[in-house]
């Protein structure tokens, strides 16, 4: 079976360096890295009382990783806001619990610049920020800041399909 169903002479996959991530409905500035969209289901183990010495296995409680996005540090206050809607300075009052959580989406784009996959993640919010990266006065590194965002899950959408290239 060809890798690609509109492009079956295609042979290499998609790269990892074409993407963005949009959340209130714009894309966000700079964002260098977005951690794996990762989810586990537990085992479960079970057996019945006339069964032999072994057990069998079942599905279990999936649970996501927290996905965590990184970009260069700049002016651009999308990644503070977002965790001030979380923890406010101005106590408990400033905090906002109809605004914390977030659906986000994730775009991959083909060299070409055309998108060929999205990914919807769920109610998500900022578990940790990081304003700040260590400071180095002999270092030559460009600063970064960083999110961590837990969320309820994420799914593919379908309705973006493969695009032709030329």
């Amino acid at each position: 079976m060809a890798m690609f169903s509109v492009n079956q002479y295609r042979f290499d996959p998609y790269k990892n360096f074409k993407f963005r991530v949009k959340w209130d409905g714009q894309y966000i500035a700079a964002i260098t890295k977005v951690s794996p969209l990762t989810r586990t289901t537990a085992p479960l183990q079970h057996r019945e009382g006339g069964d032999r010495s072994s057990f069998r296995l079942s599905p279990g409680i999936t649970t996501f990783e927290p996905i965590t996005l990184e970009r260069g540090l700049s002016h651009d206050t999308a990644f503070e806001d977002w965790a001030n809607l979380v923890f406010n300075l101005d106590g408990d009052a400033a905090t906002s619990l109809a605004k914390n959580k977030k659906d986000i989406i994730i775009d991959l784009f083909n060299m070409q610049g055309s998108l060929v996959m999205s990914y919807r993640v769920y109610r998500c919010w900022v578990s940790e920020y990081q304003a700040l990266p260590e400071l180095d006065a002999n270092g030559a590194c460009t600063a970064f800041e960083k999110i961590v965002l837990q969320h309820e899950g994420w799914e593919r959408d379908h309705e973006v399909t493969e695009p032709t290239q030329t």
